[in-house]
Formats: C-alpha cells, structure tokens, sequence
C-alpha cells in the first residue's frame, strides 16, 4: 500500500511539474462550459472522455438536458430555454459530483493539502498577524476580456503610506490564484514580515495565461496603471521587482528584456529562453547588447534560481545565462534540489522577497 500511494504521489507531482513547463492540451481546455446561443437555448460542456453519463446538478438539476459524446470525449447538452438568473451548479459524471474544471475561480476552490510532518516549516500558517489578501478584477485592452490579479499587503498597512511592488507572475496551466493557494505565498510573506525580513511592499499576482509575448503589454499596460490607480505605492525601478516560474519566468524574462528601465530586482525561476536555436541565441544575445547599458543603472538584483539538474528547465537556462556572460551583465544563480516543482518556488519567494526593496 504504502508502494502504491508512493506511486502516486510521484506520478501526481511529475504531472504537476510539466504542466507548468510544457503542458499537453487537451479538448477540454479550450471549450467553454456554458454558452448562451442566439436563438434563446443554452449550451453545457464538459470533458470527460471515460465517462458513462453526465447529467447537470445544482440549480440546473431539474433542466432536461440531454448529454451526448462526442469522439473527443466532449459531453454536450443544448436547452432550449433558461430563464435568466445566477444558478449554483455542478456536473454529475457517472453518479459523481464534479465541479466545473473550466470555471473561471477553479484554482481558488482547489484543495491544498499542506502536509507539515510536525515542522514548523515557513510556507505554513503560524500564529502571527495576516496581510489581507484581495482579487481585482479588470477590463483588458490587450485580450478584450475581463481578467484578474491577486494582491497581498502586510498586515496593517492597507492604505497607509506608499509601498513598493512586487509582480508574481504563476507558470503555465495555472493562474493568478496560484501563488496565493498552492504556491502558498500569503503564508510566506505574513511570517517573513512578522519576522521583521521583509520590506513593507505589495505583492501582485497578476494572470500570467497567455502568449508570453503579449503578456509584457498585459503586465506594462494593463496591470501596472491598475495598481498605480487603486493603491498607494512607489514607482521606479528601485521600487518594482518582477519575478516569475517557468512560463512565468519566460513572461519575466521578456518583459524586463523589452523594458530594462521599469524593474530594479528580477528573478527568474526554472525558466529559459531556448534550447538549441543558434538563430535565436544569437538574436537575444544582441538584444541583450543593446539593454545591457540600462540593466547596470536600474538593476540592483539579477537573480535565476533552479530545481536542480533534474528541472526540466535546466538546460535552457544554462543557454540563456551564456547570453549573459556573453555580454557581461551580472547575475546571482542557485540550485534548490526538487526539480520542476512548487517545492522549488516556495523557496524562491522566501529567499528572494528579503532581498527587495532595501
């Protein structure tokens, strides 16, 4: 028994690891749920490709929707009519309940087991006074669609004096809950600054769940002015930081490369730009080049931090920090054992936050 759950747990973490690097995508990832059609009738989804039968529960338990499959494993039902009105609901996949894996809040209602074994590890709630933690919602230029961020302040300094800022971007597969859930972050930042190890600041968690190009116009023309309107804090690089995992780290690496004078203190965590494209080495080695003179002014900590040689982001970012040494920007680099994992990233953020801001 105890072989199995081993088993398990190993193959639940590896699958967790390459959803942040290189996710498979599936059906289910890109239907949507629920759709309200032109001639009045509305559509469910939902993917469950092993499935007998689906039915819906909830407030919709008394609609007659017929559920058929499709050969993508995709379960529909079209109504014809419902009534306007907000309606709790729920899938029902061969007698169980299943909550909606496409609802937009889904990583928030995940459980998160923080398995301690007795130690009073720092990613754990401790009895000290905690930062609030909030969800600001936001209409995007850059997609068209409404999107969201989570913000973290020290306890006790919700409108007070101007803070400094911090942008926590997630890696792939998950979203702006993320950090505060299983990446635990609300927990590591209440200790660290009840310890008195941290700087005052405003950690953002912005959704980092889209083409990691665009994302620089996301962070820098979205989510930056958001911030600068509903809270009070400092601006300039001295006083932004920018760290982000894999996916994310590709989002971070991008953004301080297009905007070298916006963020004094970066951290890129398990991520690189490439493998084994020459073309493309060369290409942001140049770049580098170009934005090297303003990295020296406006960075006061350059820092990429791994899981180790078993991180499947290794060899990419030991190619991308050639680029670096290539054109002589400094950085500080260190391996924590775990791999591609948020075993990883806890430590990041508790060992990156300290160094912000002083």
């Amino acid at each position: 028994m105890k072989r199995l759950l081993l088993t398990l747990f190993i193959a639940a973490t590896v699958t967790g690891a390459q959803a942040q690097w290189r996710r498979n995508v599936s059906p289910g990832d890109t239907i949507r749920s629920i759709v309200t059609n032109p001639d009045g009738s509305t559509t469910f989804r939902i993917y469950a490709p092993k499935a007998e039968s689906v039915t819906l529960g909830g407030d919709f338990a008394g609609l007659k929707a017929q559920f058929t499959k499709d050969e993508n494993g995709i379960w529909t039902a079209v109504v014809p009519h419902v009534s306007t009105d907000a309606y709790r609901y729920h899938f029902v996949v061969d007698g169980v309940r299943v909550i909606d894996p496409r609802y937009r809040l889904y990583s928030e209602i995940t459980p998160v087991a923080l398995i301690t074994n007795g130690e009073d590890i720092f990613w754990a709630p401790r009895d000290v006074p905690h930062g609030p933690i909030s969800q600001l919602s936001y209409k995007s230029s850059i997609t068209g669609t409404t999107r969201s961020m989570h913000i973290w302040m020290p306890a006790g300094k919700a409108a007070q004096e101007p803070l400094p800022v911090l942008y926590l971007i997630h890696g792939g597969g998950d979203n702006d809950a993320s950090w505060t859930s299983v990446g635990c972050a609300g927990n590591i930042l209440d200790n660290l600054y009840a310890e008195g190890k941290i700087a005052p600041m405003i950690v953002v968690m912005p959704h980092g769940g889209m083409d990691t190009n665009k994302f620089v116009d996301e962070l820098v023309k979205e989510v930056m002015p958001c911030i600068q309107n509903q809270y009070r804090i400092k601006t300039g690089p001295k006083n932004t930081a920018l760290a982000g995992l894999s996916m994310g780290g590709l989002e971070t690496l991008n953004c301080f490369m297009a905007h070298p004078e916006l963020f004094g203190y970066i951290n890129v965590m398990s991520s690189g730009w490439f493998r084994s494209n020459e073309a493309d080495r060369k290409a942001k080695t140049e770049q580098l080049r170009k934005i090297a003179p303003t990295l020296k002014k406006t960075v006061n900590l350059l820092r990429f931090t791994m899981g180790g040689k078993s991180d499947m982001a290794y060899e990419s970012c030991q190619q991308t920090l050639k680029c670096f040494d290539e054109v002589g920007i400094k950085y500080e680099y260190n391996d924590t054992p775990g791999g591609h994992s948020w075993h990883v990233w806890h430590y990041d953020l508790r060992d990156f936050a300290p160094r912000l801001f002083k």
